[in-house]
């Protein structure tokens, strides 16, 4: 049992715990999402969860969640989503799953940092501006499958180590047999089993994503060694979509647990291969009609272009948002695939902007989109959504022209340019410290629409800012290598 055969439009309060009893539900999962972008959840009785919980909501402590309230001012509510009902495949106990949005008690207002509402809020915003009825996402979210993994952070030692019985570097273990079916560096991309060792694990988690109601278009090993895939979903609108990102970490973590494996979606948890992305796909809609589609460069319209130029404008801010983590910057270096460059191309991975080019003509008019290469998996998908769509926004209303900003179109291999040419190719920061930075200097664009607060910037701002130094004040291993006998 894994699916409640309900339809989202039909996910009534009653609908859904009608359903779920007569399927034998016993107990309630009330799922949120804290500010970093981890869900958190407490479960209840389904006999205790009534229809006025999903508009009175359920009292929960907001001082122990990230990011949220001072201890004086803890209480905050849980308000179930009836929409987002599933039967969660991994709990023995059958188990509604449910999405919150957050509420405060006292005035009975939408919590100012719940990231789902600022999803919500921006969606509300898009229909707002009259410029597009709907928009569509679709993350690319990849992910690393690993056989170990053990840390330590002491104040007398620090260090790391990954293992995955597919490495390169497995190829000469001394075990009985050693098959060597590994994968050298960079060529993990494509090959079939059994050097493709997890073929039958991605399969697994793309069908407890369809019993999630996630669909899944395609599965593939990724680029580097040691156990990177992907699993690719189908767009969906913005808080939608953002949902389903975070039950997709939820499931590959589950389906890893199953098979005595653990999934890591870090930016750059292996030096000297492939960092994991998330290049997110993106496009506006009115009246069935794909915004984006048009007769400029790579099949764009003049709308799509002025979107476009809005993300290259704002790249700097965006990125404290979408690649919100120390080790993001560990990604986001040269080669590698990095999207490092401030620029646009069609079919050219190392822009920052990559327009898809799979279809061409009007026979591809309903699959034009633009792709921002540089967030990663790590980021709030409520909040990295929400603020790219406002930056896209920003370059419609004030009609920023790509191309006369000095964006490209940039179709070269841009790590191959001459000096001078490349000189003018910007990139993008190149650490979380610098993308904070940018955020506090240029974020008018998130407050239009009061779709981002004042209040949720600065607390989110201040929690990264503690980890940057948290990061900062520790000796690091390569330290010793340098410097043990300076």
């Amino acid at each position: 049992m894994a699916t409640l055969e309900l339809a989202v439009e039909a996910k009534t309060p009653a609908a859904v715990l009608e359903r779920a009893r007569q399927q034998g539900v016993t107990m309630a999962d009330l799922r949120f999402c804290d500010l970093p972008g981890t869900w958190q959840h407490a479960t209840v009785p389904l006999a205790a969860l009534d229809e006025d919980a999903f508009e009175q909501g359920i009292g929960f402590d907001g001082s122990s969640i990230r990011g949220f309230q001072a201890i004086h001012e803890s209480d905050m509510l849980l308000v179930p989503d009836a929409s987002t009902a599933h039967v969660d495949p991994f709990c023995t106990v059958p188990t509604l799953s449910l999405t919150c949005n957050i509420r405060d008690p006292v005035n009975g207002e939408a919590y100012s940092r719940d990231a789902r509402h600022v999803a919500q809020k921006a969606e509300a915003y898009l229909a707002a501006t009259g410029i597009a009825e709907v928009s569509f996402w679709g993350p690319e979210i990849e992910f690393f499958v690993l056989d170990h993994v053990e840390y330590v952070v002491e104040p007398h030692r620090a260090g790391y180590a990954i293992d995955s019985v597919e490495a390169y570097w497995n190829s000469n273990r001394n075990s009985t047999p050693n098959l060597g079916y590994t994968l050298r560096n960079k060529e993990g991309y494509f090959p079939t089993p059994p050097a493709d060792s997890l073929q039958d694990f991605r399969s697994e988690a793309a069908l407890r994503l369809a019993e999630w109601g996630i669909p899944v278009e395609m599965h593939h090993h990724e680029v580097a060694t040691a156990g990177q895939g992907e699993i690719d979903m189908r767009y969906d609108r913005l808080t939608r979509m953002a949902d389903h990102c975070m039950a997709y970490k939820y499931v590959l973590r589950n389906v890893a647990r199953r098979h005595n494996k653990t999934v890591t979606f870090m930016p750059k948890p292996l030096f000297g291969d492939n960092g994991t992305g998330m290049h997110t796909h993106q496009s506006l809609w009115a009246g069935g009609r794909n915004l984006f589609y048009g007769d400029g460069y790579a099949d764009l319209s003049e709308t799509a272009l002025y979107y476009v130029g809005g993300l290259l404008t704002h790249v700097d801010a965006l990125l404290a948002l979408t690649s919100p983590t120390t080790n993001s910057y560990r990604r986001l270096v040269p080669h590698y695939e990095a999207p490092v460059n401030v620029a646009f191309s069609r079919r050219n991975r190392s822009a920052a902007v990559r327009i898809p080019m799979y279809r061409v003509g009007p026979a591809g008019a309903s699959q034009k989109r633009v792709e921002f290469r540089c967030p990663d998996p790590t980021c709030n998908p409520y909040l990295a959504f929400a603020a790219m769509l406002m930056a896209g926004l920003d370059g419609i209303r004030r009609q920023i022209d790509p191309v006369k900003a000095g964006f490209g179109p940039l179709d070269k291999n841009i790590y191959e340019l001459e000096p001078e040419e490349a000189a003018r190719v910007r990139s993008v920061p190149g650490s979380l410290e610098d993308a904070l930075d940018a955020l506090e200097a240029d974020h008018a664009f998130l407050l239009e629409g009061e779709v981002f607060t004042p209040d949720l910037l600065e607390a989110y701002i201040a929690f990264k800012r503690r980890q940057i130094r948290e990061v900062a004040v520790r000796p690091h291993p390569y330290e010793f290598y340098l410097y043990f006998d300076a």
